[in-house]
């Protein structure tokens, strides 16, 4: 490298490293800082006190209750919203058979992709607001119990914001239905680069729509399905908004509903316990960056080269 070349590169990488240093790498340490003290948030003293709050944690059998309902949202909710993101982008690009071997969307795909995408329309408030009287009890306006109500199946009415059982199915239910949109979209555009040349090959070859998806649909978009999963699995993760607003900041019933996000919220501003918040925050920035790795890793394949 020639001589002055080092200044010339210094003076363009260390303004924006700078920047991201001290805006987003900066406030992780702060973090973990503030997790090893005793700070309230409403005072300017904070006390050092190790590693007692992720002691308290461990003994926190909320954090427990928190913790396991991650986990579920974590697995349900990523292979039900790319299993749906995937096979309704199927339908809307490949799934029809058009005349002369060609292949199409199924009819009216034109117009499904406007109804699979008007959730990501609405903000996760409303999403929230909407869902929460979907599954209100009949006598509060629930739209799901009056609808069972109605054609006579009202053995199946439940008090589904009110039993501890179904809440987090709830939140999986909403979570998908909020996400599943933004899938299709995303996969739609993956398939729509694949050659259509491939696909009438392998109908001529006498391939089924499931042979076809497996064989051909699945490799070709397989690195948009990668990133769709590690993408999904930090929504996941979270779920804050939606377990908020619709089962309050306690969880719901028996705090049945609780999730790491809520229980962070719950320690910071109603029990003014900043310090134990941080440590629940990096309980989940952890358990969030281990995630991310291994979903990389197990999900790594060869690529599939288009020739």
């Amino acid at each position: 490298m020639k001589k002055g070349t080092y200044p010339f590169v210094l003076a363009f990488l260390l303004p924006p490293v700078g920047i991201y240093v001290m805006y987003m790498l900066s406030p992780y340490v702060q973090a973990i800082y503030i997790s090893m003290t005793d700070w309230s948030g409403l005072t300017a003293t904070q006390n050092f006190i190790g590693f007692d709050n992720y002691v308290r944690m461990w003994n926190d059998d909320q954090i427990w209750v928190a913790l396991r309902n991650n986990m579920i949202l974590l697995v349900v909710v990523p292979v039900l919203t790319l299993f749906l993101g995937l096979f309704f982008a199927s339908m809307l690009n490949v799934g029809g058979r058009g005349r002369k071997a060609a292949i199409t969307g199924v009819r009216g795909s034109s117009i499904y992709k406007v109804v699979y995408f008007f959730p990501q329309v609405l903000s996760v408030a409303i999403v929230g607001v909407l869902f929460k009287y979907v599954f209100a009890p009949e006598s509060a306006g629930g739209i799901l119990n009056g609808l069972l109500s109605a054609i006579g199946l009202d053995a199946l009415t439940r008090l589904w914001l009110g039993d501890p059982k179904y809440l987090i199915w709830v939140v999986v239910l909403v979570m998908t239905w909020s996400f599943v949109g933004f899938y299709v979209v995303l996969f739609s555009a993956a398939m729509q680069s694949i050659p259509k040349d491939i696909y009438e090959a392998a109908l001529l070859d006498g391939a089924s729509r499931l042979t076809t998806f497996r064989k051909v649909t699945l490799p070709l978009v397989w690195d948009t399905v990668q990133v769709g999963w590690v993408y999904m699995a930090i929504q996941a993760m979270d779920g804050f908004a939606i377990v908020h607003i619709m089962l309050g900041v306690h969880g719901g019933v028996d705090g049945a509903g609780d999730v790491l996000g809520v229980a962070i919220y719950r320690a910071a501003f109603a029990s003014s316990r900043f310090g134990y918040a941080a440590a629940i925050g990096v309980l989940m920035l952890v358990l969030t960056m281990t995630i991310v790795i291994l979903f990389m890793r197990v999900l790594r394949r060869e690529r599939v080269e288009l020739g």
